[in-house]
């Protein structure tokens, strides 16, 4: 009898617990209720049987049967089997038939349960990644010697997202970024506006060519924190703060803000003002400590308009080497709408950087404002337009203009492909073509040595072939005529090929 309660008892147990977890995969659980609920039935008519015929000996009303004493004891003695059998986890041939098919049906239940518990562990934590290779080659007037010039480098990237609680009705999250790399962009070259020809280069010049480097890129908390009752409220405020890359918050762009996979000239990734100019303050790498709050507004869905205002580190505050004083601050509008069913974004930001430094090496403050433009004007085709513009501080160029597009490769059958096209114009600003012809170094050499007229102009054409989802090639062609505003300076041409593995 004792061997049957516990029978009866540890498969209640495992029914309920098979319940359970068949509430999240209830196609997978339901031959092993069936038999969970079979042996039970088995049980309860033993331990009804062995119960009447205890009854029946205690009364005296039955009288013993020919071999009634002999089945007694036999009964007796499996159920000591079962019940030593259920005690231990074990599984043995020997055991009873019910002993073995319950434990290993638990044994089962078990098992379909870890991954449940371990997805539960798991939720909220997103992970992506990348690793980018780069092989280029320059032509030989782009350097005084006119000799060509080869570089590769590579780049990895890795990005996790940790649910960080709840504050209120927000929700909170923390994301870092480790980022390494190996081998430069082009050296030596003659002067230009562009800064790089391959923006995905991350070497410092101080690291040995032959060592792999790494830092910690990004370290930031975001709280989204809706407003008003409802949890799905159509406003809401988000407040990020710590080590950030600017560009993830401000002046982003559909089609030209991703030198992994689109544009890799630096020209065509960000504002030129902001990157190629320097005025966005940021360290060598692009991080910089800062904090950023904005308000969005998705009332008119699918359109949705934000607001939002950031202070980052500049100078030596961007290396955390020194107090957050004169920051550089940007605030930016932005818009997204549905425009004839196709998808746009508009943003028009403002910026101050107060450790700015100038072309001669000077540090003072800039100023200036921008727009960014994606639009989408076909299944296949989309667009987009930059403008910066410089109102105070020795900038280089004080006005720049890049527009292109993609273009998807469905025409030819190749959907996931794509072809992409852009063009830039990068003027001089007035400080720099009346002073840049006498600037000289330390060692009175002159920087220039010309007088810098027009402005620069950029072209770049890409092909991204997919391998398959994960992997891409990508050769890229670049063209730069009257580098730095130089009417004398020989055109630039870069061909390069690009290798993407993402997750």
């Amino acid at each position: 009898m004792r061997a049957a309660r516990i029978a009866r008892t540890a498969i209640a147990v495992a029914v309920a617990g098979l319940s359970c977890a068949s509430q999240a995969a209830p196609t997978a659980q339901d031959k092993l209720l069936a038999e969970l609920k079979r042996l039970a039935e088995r049980v309860e008519k033993l331990e009804k049987r062995n119960t009447e015929l205890e009854a029946k000996l205690a009364a005296g009303t039955a009288a013993p049967a020919p071999g009634l004493a002999q089945r007694v004891q036999a009964l007796e003695q499996a159920n000591q089997e079962l019940a030593a059998s259920l005690e231990s986890d074990r599984i043995s041939e020997r055991e009873p038939e019910i002993a073995i098919r319950l434990k290993a049906i638990e044994e089962r239940t078990n098992s379909m349960g870890a991954p449940t518990h371990l997805a539960k562990t798991l939720e909220g934590i997103s992970v992506e990644g990348s690793v980018v290779a780069v092989a280029q080659q320059i032509n030989g007037r782009a350097r005084d010697n006119g000799e060509r010039e080869s570089q590769l480098s590579w780049r990895g990237d890795l990005g996790i997202t940790l649910p960080a609680g709840d504050i209120g009705a927000g929700k909170g999250e923390f994301f870092t970024q480790l980022r390494m790399g190996q081998g430069d962009s082009f050296t030596r070259l003659n002067p230009t506006f562009t800064g790089a020809f391959n923006s995905l280069a991350f070497q410092p010049q101080n690291n040995p060519p032959d060592n792999t480097y790494a830092i910690v890129a990004q370290a930031w908390y975001q709280l989204t924190t809706p407003l008003g009752d409802a949890a799905n409220s159509p406003h809401s405020l988000q407040f990020t703060v710590g080590k950030m890359d600017p560009f993830v918050f401000f002046d982003q762009n559909a089609i030209a803000d991703n030198e992994a996979e689109k544009f890799l000239n630096n020209v065509f990734v960000h504002n030129p003002m902001l990157d190629s100019g320097g005025a966005v303050g940021a360290d060598s790498y692009g991080f910089t400590p800062g904090m950023r709050l904005a308000y969005r507004n998705e009332m008119d869905k699918p359109d949705w308009w934000q607001v939002s205002l950031a202070a980052f580190g500049a100078g030596e505050g961007a290396k955390f080497g020194r107090s957050f004083n004169q920051p550089f601050v940007i605030g930016q509008l932005e818009y997204g709408r549905k425009n004839y069913g196709f998808n746009g974004t508009y943003r028009l930001y403002a910026w101050r950087n107060g450790q700015y430094e100038g072309f001669d090496g000077s540090r003072d403050s800039t100023t200036g404002w921008g727009a960014s433009i994606d639009q989408r004007v076909h299944e296949d085709v989309s667009l987009f337009a930059r403008y910066g513009q410089s109102t105070s501080g020795k900038t280089a160029f004080d006005r720049a203009v890049t527009v292109g597009g993609e273009l998807t490769g469905d025409a030819w059958g190749r959907g996931a492909d794509s072809v992409g096209l852009a063009w830039g114009w990068l003027r001089a600003s007035k400080d720099f073509r009346r002073e840049a012809a006498d600037l000289q170094d330390g060692d009175g050499n002159f920087l220039f040595g010309y007088t810098p007229s027009g402005a620069e102009q950029v072209a770049e054409l890409y092909y991204r072939w997919h391998l398959n989802d994960q992997l891409s090639l990508t050769p890229d062609l670049q063209y730069v005529r009257r580098a730095a505003a130089n009417r004398d300076a020989k055109n630039m041409t870069a061909f390069g090929v690009r290798a993407l593995y993402a997750f």
